[in-house]
């Protein structure tokens, strides 16, 4: 995924009313940014931290300017914008870089299925003749200091609704993945957040049980461009 036109850096002066961002142009002025992740953002919002940002160009936004990087502790770089994450793993399925998911003839987005009046939108449907597989990818942007991504860095009601989906897909007889895209140069392994959620966790360990695939894959993240890299250790 190629940032055109090329973002711009700031410093981040702070985050507020979670969708918004305060940063310092480097010409002296001060400018507000969209920011596109309802997470704690655990660790990313440092006071200071470098940050960059695209540029919509669209007048018609009240916010045109969108946070898409951070710099953290250790000089690692982090993409912030989560709604980045189905169009980067949907790109590395095309390109063959997602090993586990290739040879489907056709991906739609945002499908919906399971059961009720509240149904979800499965964020990738795979599917060639007589099989399906229902895709849900989930963000990745908290990291400790050795390396190791948790999931997630808030609770998330939606999260584990999702995975009981998930384990109904499996159940009836499609295929099932989730997948953590880890958009942050500092993470070589991934694991739920049980302090951060404990509910998460233990629904994440069962799905697994119950036939959900779990797999996770790193990014290299510039100013330039975010693509994925390789599959990365889950550890359950």
């Amino acid at each position: 995924m190629i940032f055109d036109p090329p973002l711009e850096s700031a410093e981040l002066l702070r985050r507020y009313q979670r969708f918004m961002a305060e940063v310092y142009l480097p010409w002296g002025e001060k400018a507000v940014l969209h920011c596109p992740n309802t997470g704690a953002m655990t660790g990313c919002c440092t006071l200071g931290s470098q940050v960059w940002f695209s540029d919509s160009r669209n007048p018609k936004r009240k916010y045109p300017l969108t946070w898409e990087i951070v710099e953290v502790d250790g000089g690692h770089l982090v993409g912030v914008n989560t709604h980045r994450a189905n169009a980067l793993v949907r790109e590395g399925i095309e390109d063959g870089t997602v090993a586990e998911l290739q040879g489907y003839d056709r991906i739609r987005r945002e499908v919906r299925y399971g059961e009720g009046e509240r149904r979800s939108r499965i964020d990738l449907l795979l599917e060639r003749e007589g099989e399906r597989c229902f895709l849900e990818v989930k963000s990745v942007t908290l990291g400790r200091e050795d390396g190791l991504g948790l999931f997630p860095d808030a609770v998330t009601a939606r999260g584990t609704k999702h995975l009981r989906e998930l384990m109904g897909v499996a159940a009836a007889g499609d295929r099932a993945v989730l997948l953590f895209c880890v958009q942050h140069t500092g993470i070589d392994r991934v694991a739920p957040a049980d302090q951060v959620d404990p509910v998460y966790g233990r629904t994440l360990r069962e799905a697994a049980a119950a036939g959900v695939e779990i797999i996770a894959y790193g990014a290299e993240v510039s100013p330039e461009a975010i693509r994925l890299t390789g599959r990365l250790p889950v550890l359950l």
